[in-house]
Order: C-alpha cells, then sequence, then structure tokens
C-alpha cells in the first residue's frame, strides 16, 4: 500500500488540493486491511480494505456455515453503518464507499480517523477518566437492545422465518469447535466429552422468546475509539446481527473484566447466559489456534487469547 495507490481514492473523497502525505498500516484485526492515511493539509483518513490477502480466515476457513460465518466485507459494513447511525449509535463517518477495480484492487472504505485512544487504553491507564466513556456506551447498548425483531440473522437480511432458534445455532457452533479445538490441543481432546455434556445440560432448560436484538458481537473494549470528547466510537462492526441480548453481554463480561459492572444490563436471561459464556469460552480457544497455521503475524496475541479461554473452558467442566 503505497502513496500512489491512494491518491484517486483520496481525491474523490476529499478533493484534489488534497494530497497524500503518507500511508501507515494500522495493527489489530485479522478479516480486513486498516490503514492510516495522512493528508497534506495535517489530518488523516482511515481505510478498510476487503481482499483475500487481508483476509487470515479466507484460508483456514470454518466447517459449517452459519450466522457467524464470514462476518466481513463492504456490504455488511454499509448494512451495519447504516443501522447504529439511524440509532444514533456513534460509528465513524464514511466518507468513500468504493467496489473492487474503482479505486483499488479490493472493496474499499474510506472513513473518519478517530484520533482518541481505544477505551481499552483508557481503562487501562486512568479508569476514573474512562467512567464517562462507559456511561456514554452502557446508553448506546441500551438503544441497540432496544431495537428488535422477531427473528434473529444478519442485519440488511430479510426478517423471514429462522430455523432453528439462536440458542440452537450457539449450541451447534460450539459443539463443532469442540471437535476442532480437541484435533489441536490435547487437554481440549481430553475434557472434550465433559464439554459436550456441559454445552447440552446448559442449553436444554433455554426456552424460545419472542424477539431478539441488535448486538455488536464482538464488542471488546478495543472495539471503542473515544473521539475528541471522550465519546465512545463503534469500530470492526460488520459482524452487527439480530440476536439474543445475552450473546452480547457474555462477551463484554468476558472482555471488560473488572469493568463490566458498568454496562450489566437487568433482566438477562441467566440460562442463556450460562449456555453463551461456554460457547464463547471454546470459541476463543478454537479460532486463535486455527489463525495461527496461517502466519498471522501477532501470533503471541493469538496464544494468549487461547490460553486464557482454554482456562476458562476446563475450569467450567471441573
Amino acid at each position: 500500500m503505497t502513496v500512489a495507490a491512494v491518491r484517486g481514492l483520496v481525491a474523490a473523497a476529499a478533493g484534489s488540493a488534497v494530497g497524500v502525505s503518507a500511508v501507515e498500516r494500522l495493527r489489530g484485526g485479522s478479516k480486513k486491511g486498516v490503514f492510516r492515511l495522512r493528508l497534506t493539509d495535517g489530518t488523516s483518513l482511515v481505510l478498510y480494505l476487503w481482499h483475500d490477502r487481508e483476509n487470515w480466515w479466507s484460508t483456514v476457513g470454518e466447517a459449517g456455515a452459519d450466522l457467524f460465518s464470514d462476518a466481513s466485507g463492504r456490504t455488511l459494513f454499509r448494512q451495519a453503518h447504516e443501522q447504529l447511525t439511524a440509532l444514533g449509535v456513534p460509528v465513524p463517518e464514511v466518507l468513500l464507499l468504493g467496489d473492487a477495480g474503482t479505486y483499488l484492487p479490493a472493496d474499499v472504505a474510506l472513513v473518519q480517523d478517530v484520533r482518541g485512544p481505544s477505551l481499552g487504553d483508557l481503562l487501562g491507564t486512568d479508569p476514573a477518566a474512562a467512567a464517562p466513556a462507559l456511561l456514554a456506551l452502557r446508553e448506546a447498548l441500551g438503544r441497540m437492545r432496544a431495537a428488535s425483531r422477531p427473528t434473529y440473522g444478519r442485519v440488511g437480511a430479510p426478517s423471514g422465518v429462522e430455523t432453528p432458534d439462536f440458542p440452537a445455532v450457539v449450541l451447534a457452533r460450539a459443539l463443532r469447535h469442540v471437535r476442532s479445538a480437541a484435533g489441536r490441543d490435547a487437554r481440549i481432546a481430553a475434557a472434550a466429552d465433559r464439554l459436550v455434556d456441559a454445552l447440552h445440560a446448559r442449553a436444554a432448560p433455554i426456552r424460545s422468546r419472542g424477539g431478539y436484538s441488535l448486538v455488536h458481537g464482538e464488542l471488546g473494549p478495543d472495539h471503542v475509539r473515544l473521539d475528541d470528547r471522550g465519546l465512545p466510537v463503534l469500530i470492526d462492526i460488520e459482524g452487527l446481527m439480530w440476536a439474543d441480548v445475552e450473546w452480547e453481554h457474555a462477551f463484554l463480561e468476558l472482555r471488560f473484566g473488572q469493568h463490566y459492572a458498568a454496562l450489566r444490563a437487568v433482566d438477562l436471561d441467566e440460562t442463556r447466559l450460562r449456555l453463551y459464556r461456554l460457547a464463547l469460552s471454546i470459541s476463543l480457544v478454537e479460532g486463535p489456534l486455527r489463525l495461527l497455521e496461517t502466519g498471522f503475524p501477532d501470533a503471541d496475541a493469538m496464544r494468549r487469547i487461547a490460553e486464557h479461554n482454554l482456562r476458562r473452558a476446563l475450569a467450567a467442566v471441573t
């Protein structure tokens, strides 16, 4: 990715009077390329680039396509952005969307560069200063929860009849992940029968419900940037879906840790949470173990994620 390669893209979005002085790859993300474009007027933009060479998951795949498969791409980004914007949930402003071949040999989005720290960084350095951002994030999550439709599914997909219901999809995926992870780690293999039994036991008492809320799906503190007012802006939104709100909160609880209390919602179904906590732990073992087979550049981070969640999964069945 060079200055020359993005010159036409930036001219289309910002005008020919503004040039590009530098292109920097930003760390993080495994499904798309993310670059900061520094402009000659002293400002900057962020470029998202969706291409198989930027998607580390494209070479490993996942057995059994479902709601969670391949949550990436310009179309999903656009649909999620429109949905969240309509609800008043802050997301980076979009300056340009482009098809592969128009500006670059990949689908692209040029968006506002939210230059504040991530919420995770601020929580690590000054939790007291992060309190207003947590409160604003809680309010945004409330707006997402209040939105509803009768069936689960991807944002932008028709609200048709979905069979089976969402917990059954989570269960089937978790069972596949147990089998996959067992082939990659001896400790999971040794506990596989117990994990399968525990998943079935946690799913059994769950009863159908009438509707589903809007959830980000992977809302960790690293997926929240702070704007110049210190308010939260959601990024990596392509996985936005209609699902059980407990799915969102199982992830929030896992990723925010001691700070989750500020985001905790009332009237959550503890039965669903028990299944989703275990399913997420197993997923966050299986996924990183698969990704490590691709030569992913931040291998140490993947190993830490897999090891942490392996211990959580095993503790649940010990």
